[in-house]
């Protein structure tokens, strides 16, 4: 372990988890509890101010930003069940509060926060024991997971701990869904063509679920799935986890 075990940990949920997919945002607390990990879970938490901060934004992503700082006030690290909100955090907060009376503030923030799948190889060394039936899957790396935050070896590692469970990997990991939150909305066409990419990679590898650690990427490729009747399912790695080893 690179990094003292804690007793406590914030949870950081992130709006798509809220609205979308809250059983993967209470899979990800319960593997940390699991773990001996006490899960503080502050009641105010919205958005990381990523959408806004993403369009040009800058005031309204801090004003929604400067709301969650006011939240994490304990040393304790904080820990986000997406690879992209935690990129905000970690990477882009210090620079949008740089100059203000918030800078330190954000900058103590982001010193403590971790994407979850690397809070629990990292941090806790966490061993999982597969109690599922035989199941291939592959493993959709998002790309602020990959490039901001540098989660590519922890969530394999995770899945790789399961014994009855086949990792097949992408021959396209490293190529981006579509999704790219508002990206998807501005240049539909472009974006279809790239999921469209993504959803034939994941069949090519013959997987009966694509599990990744990023809500927006599976929107965008669940719906696509859905939408061309493909017999995939996608799924938080989360919940995918909690799902192997609670039997």
């Amino acid at each position: 372990m690179s990094q003292e075990r804690p007793s406590t940990v914030y949870y950081f949920g992130t709006c798509l988890i809220d609205l979308f997919y809250p059983e993967a945002g209470m899979a990800g607390i319960e593997l940390l509890q699991g773990q001996g990990v006490r899960v503080v879970f502050p009641q105010g938490q919205s958005c990381c101010g990523q959408p806004a901060y993403n369009s040009g934004y800058r005031d309204e992503a801090r004003k929604v930003a400067r709301a969650q700082l006011a939240l994490f006030t304990e040393d304790w690290p904080v820990v986000v069940p997406s690879g992209s909100c935690a990129g905000m955090m970690k990477k882009h907060w210090p620079e949008l509060f740089h100059g203000t009376p918030d800078q330190a503030r954000a900058e103590a923030v982001a010193g403590r926060v971790w994407e979850l799948t690397q809070f629990l190889v990292n941090v806790l060394d966490i061993r999982l024991e597969d109690k599922g039936e035989p199941l291939r899957i592959t493993w959709h790396a998002s790309c602020h997971a990959q490039r901001e935050m540098g989660v590519v070896d922890e969530p394999k590692a995770l899945l790789r701990q399961l014994r009855n469970v086949e990792l097949v990997e992408l021959a396209r990991e490293k190529e981006c869904c579509g999704f790219g939150g508002t990206f998807a909305v501005r240049h539909p066409e472009i974006s279809a063509a790239m999921v469209g990419d993504k959803i034939a990679d994941i069949e090519n590898t013959g997987a009966k679920a694509v599990v990744s650690g990023d809500c927006g990427c599976l929107l965008n490729i669940t719906g696509a799935l859905e939408a061309g009747k493909r017999p995939v399912r996608g799924q938080h790695i989360a919940q995918f986890l909690k799902e192997r080893t609670h039997g």
